[in-house]
């Protein structure tokens, strides 16, 4: 397969992007490991946040954005996505996307946890499914766009593999038909890395089970520099219920006025924030965290009976159904809730182009580290990142396909080698080594570290690295190995990049060290693949 460029995942970000490019005339193929709707934009609640209220201003996002961020964001990144702000929400709408209104006829804006002002645009309670199916209707109309269903990258490949002596860049990737099990090279101008987060490191979490941090994993053994993976962020408010499966209450609730309170009534998040419940997400999941771990409870609770019992199934139908399929009544009943694995804030680092550490690979989305985010996200920002960098993105990579040779004049990469793999006699111990991971991580590298918890975690996972490697290369690779193998390149990230990071700031929460140290720490954790596989720090 020879295309212009290779787009990998078909989130908000991947698919924004190819649109973009297309619509400038290029040819594109969309990757993606299961079909187009599978990812973490179509499980996105809350909205999209932008200045489009006349109260607001840029200034003031901007502001809210890097308190958040706890003194790690990237000021010039910040002021370039607050700026297009406006202009996405437009694109967005072009793209089909109908936003909810008020009475009178304007977006009707919320307001989430850290923002001064409501400037969420929102679609109800299912934003990001009506935006993904948006997109998608778009894609599917441009003939320049090729779409690959049930396709999965397993490796990036360089000039250099193919012999070339020159500076590297990356030409293309092997990619797996995950139905069939073949694998096959595509060769590219340039490679857009969309993949998602990776939610799935963590026992609990609101993410898909897509979201395995293909992407990170992909660019680290390429070679490329990760940023930030010790900031991971917990969503305070994932309804508690064994068959929910850490079902999000999005933070738009409360900001039609619920209430966290514990289980006899108190509004505990009063002694933790001056914002009380709609407090940034790193201090309310903190907060859960230690109510929880004094009183012995499983959850706390979420008071919505203060929300209008006729604009709540309104104003959020999904969140309303779900509580009623699984007993609770929203408007009658206090809703239980926990803290669960939400969003990456580290990723593969780029430039305000999306141009990572190697020439001809890009990064958008959450897979991304654009230090927008810095060491905490603020809310409904991500969705706004997504589709802002998706568009500098394809900016970039036309400039630089311009100055590449033409798609299939290069050197062709050649067939996969499987080398002496049989295959697996024992799937389970994949599920096993999974489950290890997810389990290891909430417990050690979760809301509260020490550095106990941490060298701990190092070690077991120095162990199961070792595992995996032996078993990745002695029998055949299906989707279920790719994705453990991801899995567990993305937990040593976190776990190195936190042991690195010897305080506390945002979503990094060391019990061991528990002030900020601006003069050491403050700035971006940047690492890269060291020899056998070992870790350099530093840019």
């Amino acid at each position: 397969m020879d295309t212009q460029f290779l787009v990998i995942g078909s989130g908000m970000a991947g698919l924004s992007c190819a649109i973009k490019l297309a619509e400038e005339g290029a040819q594109v193929a969309v990757v993606t490991k299961k079909y187009l709707a599978d990812s973490n934009t179509n499980k996105a609640q809350g909205g999209i946040a932008a200045v489009l209220g006349s109260a607001d201003s840029f200034d003031a996002h901007l502001e809210d954005t890097i308190r958040a961020g706890g003194g790690l964001c990237d000021q010039e990144a910040v002021r370039l996505l607050v700026e297009r702000g406006p202009a996405a929400i437009k694109d967005l709408t072009d793209f089909g996307v109908r936003f909810s209104k008020n009475l009178e006829g304007d977006l009707d804006l919320g307001r989430e946890g850290g923002h001064s002002h409501r400037r969420v645009a929102h679609a109800k309670d299912l934003t990001g499914a009506k935006i993904e199916q948006a997109l998608i209707e778009r894609v599917k109309s441009l003939k320049l766009i090729s779409i690959f269903e049930n396709h999965m990258a397993v490796e990036l490949v360089s000039s250099r593999e193919l012999g070339d002596q020159g500076k590297e860049r990356i030409v293309g990737a092997y990619v797996m038909d995950t139905v069939s099990g073949k694998i096959e090279p595509f060769r590219a101008t340039a490679v857009i890395l969309a993949t998602g987060g990776a939610g799935k490191v963590y026992l609990y979490t609101s993410n898909p089970d897509i979201a395995s941090g293909d992407g990170v994993a992909l660019a680290f053994r390429a070679g490329a520099q990760i940023a930030n993976m010790e900031f991971f962020q917990f969503h305070p408010t994932c309804l508690y219920h064994p068959d929910a499966k850490s079902f999000l209450v999005s933070e738009a609730v409360r900001g039609e006025g619920a209430r966290l309170k514990l289980a006899d009534g108190t509004d505990f998040m009063k002694n933790y924030h001056e914002l009380g419940s709609l407090a940034p997400r790193d201090v309310v999941a903190r907060a859960i965290d230690m109510e929880m771990k004094k009183s012995g409870d499983d959850c706390v609770f979420l008071d919505t009976t203060m929300v209008d019992a006729n604009l709540f199934p309104e104003r959020f139908p999904a969140i309303h159904q779900a509580c009623l399929r699984f007993g609770f009544d929203p408007t009658r009943q206090m809703i239980p809730v926990v803290p669960a694995a939400h969003y990456m804030c580290g990723g593969v680092h780029v430039d305000t182009g999306a141009q990572t550490s190697l020439p001809g690979l890009f990064a958008v989305g959450e897979c991304a580290h654009t230090g927008v985010h810095g060491a905490n996200r603020l809310a409904s920002n991500s969705l706004l990142d997504a589709v802002v960098f998706a568009g500098f993105a394809a900016e970039a990579a036309t400039k630089w396909g311009a100055t590449q040779p033409l798609p299939g004049s290069g050197p062709p990469i050649p067939p996969w080698d499987p080398g002496g793999a049989v295959d697996a006699d024992e799937q389970v111990v994949i599920s096993h080594m999974w489950n290890e991971i997810r389990e290891l991580m909430w417990n050690y590298v979760g809301i509260v570290r020490t550095d106990k918890r941490l060298a701990r975690a190092r070690r077991r996972m120095e162990l199961i690295r070792h595992e995996i490697d032996e078993y990745y290369w002695d029998f055949v690779v299906t989707p279920d190995l790719l994705e453990l193998r991801n899995l567990a390149e993305c937990a040593r990230l976190i776990i190195e990049c936190a042991i690195a990071r010897k305080e506390s700031r945002g979503l990094h929460y060391n019990a061991d060290h528990p002030k900020t140290d601006d003069e050491k720490f403050g700035k971006a954790t940047i690492a890269r693949r060291g020899p056998e596989g070992g870790y350099i720090f530093g840019g």
